[in-house]
This record gives C-alpha cells, structure tokens and sequence, in this order.
C-alpha cells in the first residue's frame, strides 16, 4: 500500500473543515437543520453509488475514506454544496419555485472548474481522455449536476413546508427518496432515450440555459440580511483549491485556457456573493 496521494488528502481535510463549520450553523439553527444538511450528504453517497452501477461512465481514485468504490468525501460535498447554494437563494428575492433552479446553478459555477481539474489529478477518470468535450468532461456530467442539486433542493423545499414534525423530520428522507428516483430518470433520459435520438447536446443545452434564462428573467436581488460565512467558506474553498492544485501540479495549464475559464467560474463567485444593496 503507497502513501497517500497529497492532492486527494488535502481535498478531504478542506471538506471535514468546511463540514464541521456547516454543521455548527445548522445545529444552531436546530437539530432539523442538521438532519437537513446530513441528508443530503447521504443522498450524495446514494446518488453516486448508483450513479456508478447505473452508468459505469467513470470511477473514482482511492481517497482514504471510502465506502466500496465511492469516496465518502464526494458525498460529503454534495451536501454541502447543496446546503450552501440554498442558504445563498434564500437571501434572494427570486420566488420560492424559483430557488431550485438558482441552487443548481450554484452548484455548476463550482463543478464548471473542479471537475477539469480533479481529473487531471487522477480523482476520478471519465475514461475518455483529457481532450474530450468540456476538457474531459462530458457535457453529461452537467446535466447530471443540474438534476442532482434541483431535485433535492425542490423536494426538501417542498416538503418541509408544514412546520410540524413531518416537516421537520420526515422531509429530508423523502427528499433522499426522490432525489434519487429523478437523477436516476433524468439520466437514463438522456444516455438511453435522448442520446440515441441526437439530442443529447440540445438536451443539455436548453436545460442548463434554460435555467440560466429563466433566473436571469426574475431579475434577482440579494437581501440586506444577516447570513452565515458558511454561504460564502463552501463555494470560495472549492474554487479556491481547484485553483491552488491545478497550478501548483501544473494541470490547470493543460491546457491554457483551462486556467482562464477556473479564473472566470471564481470571479463569477466572488460577484455573487458580494454584500446585498437592497
């Protein structure tokens, strides 16, 4: 057994900091929140073991925590990723039906610059070369991000609407349930009904612009409200070790623009996040 890889440790010890953070607002928030955040780390777990059975498209490298062939890291982000972009959308003026939409958005400006790099680092393996598609990565793969973070976002909205203890409790495990039942419909959609058709880049195409049109036509705004540094701490120190790893191991220059398209995903952040002016 060699040592371990470097790259893989520091990524999981960055995750453990930012989940312990995480876990800390949502518990002062109430032990629900947690339950909420912890959900939809399992649903991350779930959705990737299945995902991988599903499809066999890729395979991970091996971290130190690993449940089989899925590092438990992976699904530790998932649900942060998905607590931080919710926390973020609520502070918006978009409509609650429209929150979802704005979460999985979120969530691809992080991968739009992880996953090109975390390939080149040997995290996981698309097995289909360096230069295929988006720098490696199928343009599946966001469609498949776009799914995952909607359909647990606007099940778990959905569900913990009645402030009772269905709301509080009952929610999250549905929102596991059918989160999974979509991302598992939705890519079965697109591999073996839409892709055989030739659909699949028009498929991919007007679901992720779709979306980007329809928030951008509800003219969002931030809220001056008080909000936790957790909106902030998950997207900037994912964008922020993507960065630092691909330089320092010199991925992120193969090739060039790869680096230019990292730096635009983390300016795009850093405007979103600024401090709210209504």
């Amino acid at each position: 057994m060699g040592f371990p890889n470097l790259y893989f440790t520091a990524f999981e010890l960055m995750v453990l900091g930012l989940a312990l953070a995480a876990g800390r607002h949502a518990w002062r928030r109430g032990p629900h929140v947690l339950w909420q955040l912890a959900a939809g780390m399992v649903f991350g777990v779930l959705l990737e073991w299945a995902t991988i059975r599903q499809l066999a498209a890729y395979e991970y490298g091996r971290f130190l925590l690993m449940l089989g062939d899925v590092p438990i890291v992976i699904g530790v982000s998932w649900g942060l990723i998905i607590y931080s972009a919710r926390l973020y959308s609520d502070t918006t003026t978009l409509p609650e039906w429209a929150r979802p939409f704005l979460d999985a958005l979120l969530a691809l400006n992080i991968d739009l610059t992880m996953d090109a790099i975390a390939i080149r680092l040997g995290m996981w393996d698309w097995g289909q070369g360096l230069g295929f598609e988006y720098f490696g990565v199928p343009w599946g793969n966001f469609w498949a991000w776009f799914w995952v973070v909607f359909s647990f976002s606007a099940s778990i909205r959905y569900f913990t609407r009645p402030h009772n203890w269905f709301g509080r409790w009952a929610a999250p495990l549905l929102a596991i349930v059918i989160g999974a039942t979509a991302v598992l419909g939705t890519n079965a959609l697109l591999v073996f009904v839409l892709g055989p058709a030739g659909f699949y880049p028009i498929a991919v195409a007007v679901v992720l612009g779709g979306a980007l049109l329809l928030i951008i036509g509800q003219q969002p705004r931030r809220r001056k409200t008080a909000v936790s540094g957790v909106v902030t701490a998950v997207p900037m120190a994912f964008h922020l070790y993507f960065l630092l790893a691909g330089i320092i191991s010199g991925a992120i220059f193969h090739p060039p623009i790869l680096l230019l398209v990292s730096l635009l995903m983390a300016l795009i952040m850093f405007w979103l996040h600024q401090p709210a002016r209504v």
